[in-house]
């Protein structure tokens, strides 16, 4: 984790939690000449415009008065959405037993993109269920990961 997501963590959560959120993950990324600042929330409920609103016209001051992103900046908060990343012990965790994708840094048993159930997290890797065969997926081998929704 960064500094700056470090930081920006730190001061989302107790913001998030009051309004009835759980803060899902931040980033942080240079595209395009443009910077960046995501902030990914969720909630059992769904999260609406509002609720990200609140998030943050209440962040956005606190991350003034700490100034740690040099240069301008544009301030996202939304959902997590239906094909959340998945970057934490405790996403892995929340969604054992759900269809994911996942994209590695070099390859295991020849591919380097898999789509299969979750089986488990193990601390330092992820068992997945691919064609009726598991495979085992060191977390520092995982380019990115995200739930897979069946859009049929």
């Amino acid at each position: 984790m960064s500094k700056i997501t470090e930081v920006v963590t730190r001061l989302a959560v107790p913001i998030v939690e009051e309004v009835g959120v759980e803060l899902w993950d931040v980033e942080f990324v240079r595209a395009g000449g443009e910077s960046y600042l995501r902030i990914f929330i969720d909630s059992d409920d769904g999260i609406s415009i509002d609720q990200c609103e609140a998030v943050s016209r209440a962040l956005d001051p606190l991350l003034d008065e700490v100034d740690i992103i040099n240069g301008p900046y544009i301030l996202e908060v939304s959902s997590a959405g239906i094909e959340r990343s998945l970057n934490k012990p405790e996403h892995f965790m929340k969604y054992e037993g759900s269809l994911i994708e996942v994209r590695l840094f070099s390859a295991i048993e020849g591919s380097k993109r898999y789509v299969g159930i979750l089986a488990s997290f193990n601390g330092d890797s992820i068992d997945l269920e691919v064609d009726g065969k598991t495979i085992n997926i060191p977390l520092k081998n995982i380019s990115r990961s995200n739930l897979k929704y069946n859009w049929q």
